[in-house]
């Protein structure tokens, strides 16, 4: 039975072979005179690519052959060498070619093979480094980031290296070209050996030059063609990228999502069965329990998506998550002494606590609630704001006594400042406050003019304040019938025409002996729902007091001026 089922299988699978064989024949067959053009072009490219790689491998091959003979001659030279200073230039010599010699037999195997060799090179074992240890975790992100700018940082490097000859072989050809103009009109035979050798040693030098310039002109070429556009470069990289870890990192974010919706459902459980948990002036324990919850909630939403990339074997995005925990680690602690203060607050136990008073902005406030956002508020003013935690750190507030006042005025009230406007206030914000006069006129202040013009609010209930003066001639009476019947008088005025309701209550006092006038005071007290009608009352009184003068032939005085002249 196992054997039929066997036979049945590799028919199958030699059926959808077939088939897959055919359908590719198929479609070679019908794509190919669409795709000629191209394939020729890219075939030409190819062998002029090819012809030139092995122009530049015949260059590396002659010159592995003068630097093989340079250094031979330069071991039988140390070998018959008795100065120890001709020792060491020799060795330094032997040193620097045969490191020419690995470097052109290093670039002969990249150029041949055309692709990165550094991962079948030996390399030395290092030694133990507990630095390097710790953040071996964080390898494979680096290693996915570096090799997503691999090839811009390998065109880097080869433009440098072509600058570098580039500046170097003019310099050498000029040295060379002086050489032999000294050696053309040198009749000294010693002078000649050295220009000879040193001659001989700047031309293995320009050699090395052009070659490694070639070299490197070649690989530039070929990165260059082969090379995508950075747009279709990043692109390739992210859809890669998404398609390997796109499952691992939709498990993470739901697994961020289940952390804070079962963050929320503790919080709503708390609030509706925990009496007093969200209470407007909570206690330090129910503020405890919130900021524990805040605290795990932080913790997990950091290590539920560490765990995701621990199950699926994601090392990349398990590095990526370490460096990120790493930057947040340095980050807080240089803020834990702020974060402190802020906890503090959070608990109620710091400096501000709710309920109490703070001056901000040159406006007394009233700590409404604490939280990450704190709510200040105004209670007369109407107004209130929304400030980070981390505002308050530096704040202080104190216990409020019902006394204090918040504010000069609400909205709607009449008030008079001491540049003399009268208004009503319509309008009050943080920033400015707004007066409407009777007839319309609108009057804007700034918030911290308003409070320096010292606001006189006659909402609540106001005094009013004329003097009437009297001639002399009415001495005798002025301090006793004469105010009893200016007070009667303006009672009844008052009454007569309809002021009854809005009178709290009037007198009439002697104020003073003026310079030409016996000086009475009228003094009516008035409820605050009369302020609209302030400068109508008050000429309303003086009214009365002129019309009582009348009835009463008490004469009314103006000041005299009297000239005195001096006979001489």
């Amino acid at each position: 039975m196992k054997t039929k089922y066997l036979q049945s299988w590799a028919q199958n699978t030699a059926l959808i072979l077939l088939s897959l064989i055919l359908l590719s024949s198929t479609s070679i067959v019908i794509f190919a005179e669409d795709n000629k053009p191209i394939r020729t072009a890219q075939e030409k490219l190819k062998a002029k690519l090819t012809t030139e790689t092995l122009s530049t491998l015949i260059t590396y091959v002659e010159l592995q052959v003068r630097l093989r003979k340079e250094i031979k001659a330069l071991k039988n030279e140390l070998k018959f060498t008795q100065s120890e200073t001709e020792k060491t230039e020799t060795k330094r010599a032997l040193e620097k070619a045969e490191k020419k010699l690995r470097g052109t037999s290093k670039n002969l195997e990249d150029i041949a093979a055309n692709t990165d060799l550094e991962l079948l090179r030996d390399t030395k074992e290092l030694p133990f480094n507990l630095q390097r240890e710790l953040f071996s975790l964080l390898e494979p992100a680096l290693k996915e980031m570096k090799h997503a700018t691999s090839d811009v940082r390998l065109k880097s490097q080869i433009r440098e290296k072509i600058l570098f000859y580039e500046k170097r072989l003019p310099i050498l050809e000029e040295a060379l070209r002086n050489i032999s103009a000294l050696n053309r009109a040198n009749k000294n035979p010693k002078i000649k050996a050295e220009l000879v050798k040193m001659n001989k040693a700047w031309a293995k030098q320009r050699v090395f030059i052009e070659s490694e310039l070639q070299a490197k002109k070649l690989q530039l070429s070929k990165l260059e063609t082969q090379q995508e556009s950075l747009s279709e470069n990043t692109d390739s990289f992210f859809k890669d990228f998404f398609q390997r870890r796109g499952w691992t990192l939709i498990q993470a974010f739901f697994a961020i999502i289940g952390v804070l919706i079962l963050s929320r459902l503790m919080r709503l459980i708390f609030t509706r069965f925990l009496t007093g948990y969200a209470a407007e002036h909570r206690g330090v324990q129910f503020r405890i329990i919130d900021i524990a919850i805040r605290f795990a909630t932080f913790l997990l939403v950091i290590i539920a998506p560490m765990i995701i990339f621990y199950i699926e074997e994601d090392w990349v995005l398990f590095s990526l998550g370490l460096l990120i925990l790493i930057g947040m680690a340095w980050t807080l602690r240089q803020a834990v002494p702020r974060y402190w203060g802020q906890l503090e607050l959070f608990l109620n136990v710091g400096p501000v606590r709710e309920g109490e008073r703070l001056m901000l902005d040159g406006i007394p406030w009233r700590v409404k609630h604490i939280n990450m956002y704190s709510i200040l508020e105004n209670p007369i003013a109407g107004l209130s704001q929304r400030v980070d935690i981390d505002d308050l750190v530096d704040m202080r507030s104190r216990p409020v006594n019902d006394s204090e006042p918040w504010f000069p005025c609400k909205r709607g009230d009449w008030i008079v400042l001491k540049d003399g406007v009268r208004g009503k206030v319509i309008g009050i914000s943080i920033e400015m406050v707004q007066l409407i006069q009777r007839g319309g006129a609108v009057y804007t202040y700034n918030m911290n003019d308003f409070l320096s013009l010292s606001a006189k609010n006659l909402s609540k209930s106001f005094r009013v304040k004329e003097t009437i003066g009297i001639s002399y001639n009415h001495q005798k009476e002025s301090t006793t019938s004469i105010v009893e019947k200016l007070e009667a008088i303006i009672k009844k005025r008052a009454i007569d025409e309809g002021y009854e309701d809005i009178v709290q209550s009037i007198r009439v006092e002697f104020q003073q002996a003026n310079d030409s006038s016996l000086d009475l005071v009228v003094i009516a007290d008035f409820k605050g729902s009369a302020a609209d009608i302030y400068n109508r009352l008050r000429r309303s009184i003086q009214r009365w007091c002129v019309d009582a003068c009348t009835e009463n032939k008490w004469e009314i005085p103006y000041p005299q001026l009297t000239l005195h002249s001096e006979t001489l």
